[in-house]
């Protein structure tokens, strides 16, 4: 099974993720009910998931969401205080020691505690009152990818838990995804300036301050470029003296309140020179090259482009003659302490 195949599952992993856990997220209703705050203890790729749920339940849950600092909890030996959390644990493997570490500290002082993983049979999962099952099937290829999209999913269920309504409007993600696949058949033109380029930038703002660390990261680990990722207001505020001509500079920009700061900087990056590649929904977005997802509401949208980035990653690796499924130097599950 190649990462390839497993992007083209995505689809048939979220229905099956939203069909076998809708009992879960029916009781989970309560799961932060008395707590002034949530804490996510994640590591690569499923922390970008939480940065999503710092949005998703930030914006449609009114919950302040941190980063966990698993190193305090180990390596430190000095824990901090988790009065008044909900703390939540995101791994596809649910094998890291650091994440084990937090989310058994949550338990000894008290707190709620839920997971989210691809092995509801995981070290993790037994710290946890509850566990979100990704449903995504083995992951064979080393750069996660279905699981990453079922994580996002699983926050974004979550969020409609915890506020009490339906989540109908997730069951269309499932058409969305199956046409951000296809529309990202050709990405010939978007990659083509990244075959030969040793760094570049990837942007995003609000919802999608996940999707550019996750672009980053996917670009990083398969085609060893170095991609950094920024907000969009973060990379106007020193970053953006890197930008000179033919510099790639990838964004993603979906229709909402961030769609025209996002213009804008494109065209403040065009103006310097920059090679612009956008990921949007909006076809009117200029750029000099533009990955077309299909429109969704704003909060989906980062599940709705997650294929694209993945499919994108892919196409550059392979332009720069390297193997997607081989990436140096990684395994599939990394245990960190």
């Amino acid at each position: 099974m190649t990462m390839y195949d497993e992007i083209l599952q995505q689809p048939d992993v979220v229905a099956r993720l939203l069909e076998n856990n809708a009992p879960t997220f029916q009781r989970l209703a309560p799961f932060v009910a008395g707590s002034s705050y949530a804490l996510i203890a994640a590591r690569g790729t499923s922390d970008n998931a939480a940065r999503y749920a710092q949005y998703a339940w930030g914006a449609r849950n009114r919950l302040s969401v941190g980063l966990a600092a698993p190193s305090l909890f180990g390596p430190y030996a000095g824990p901090p205080s988790l009065e008044s959390a909900a703390v939540v644990g995101i791994s596809q493997s649910g094998e890291s020691p650091d994440l084990i570490a937090v989310l058994s500290e949550a338990r000894r002082q008290g707190r709620p505690t839920l997971t989210i993983t691809n092995h509801p049979d995981s070290p993790l999962a037994s710290e946890s009152d509850h566990v979100i099952d990704l449903c995504a099937g083995e992951e064979r290829a080393v750069a996660a990818t279905k699981t990453y999209t079922a994580e996002l999913v699983a926050v974004a269920a979550l969020s409609c838990a915890f506020a009490g309504r339906s989540w109908t409007e997730l069951e269309g993600l499932v058409p969305l995804l199956e046409e951000a696949i296809r529309q990202a058949g050709d990405l010939g033109d978007a990659v083509a300036h990244l075959a030969d380029a040793d760094r570049c930038v990837t942007v995003g703002r609000g919802f999608h301050h996940a999707t550019a660390f996750e672009w980053a990261l996917k670009l990083q680990e398969l085609s060893y470029l170095l991609a950094q990722s920024h907000s969009a207001a973060d990379f106007l505020h020193g970053p953006v003296a890197v930008v000179e001509p033919g510099f790639p500079a990838l964004l993603v920009a979906t229709r909402g309140p961030m769609l025209e700061p996002m213009q804008e900087l494109a065209d403040e990056l065009r103006g310097r020179g920059a090679h612009v590649v956008a990921i949007s929904d909006e076809p009117s977005f200029a750029a000099d090259a533009v990955v077309g997802i299909p429109e969704s509401p704003e909060w989906l949208s980062p599940i709705v482009a997650a294929p694209a980035l993945q499919l994108f990653a892919h196409a550059v690796t392979r332009a720069r003659g390297l193997d997607p499924d081989s990436p140096r130097g990684l395994s599939k599950v990394t245990r960190t302490r």
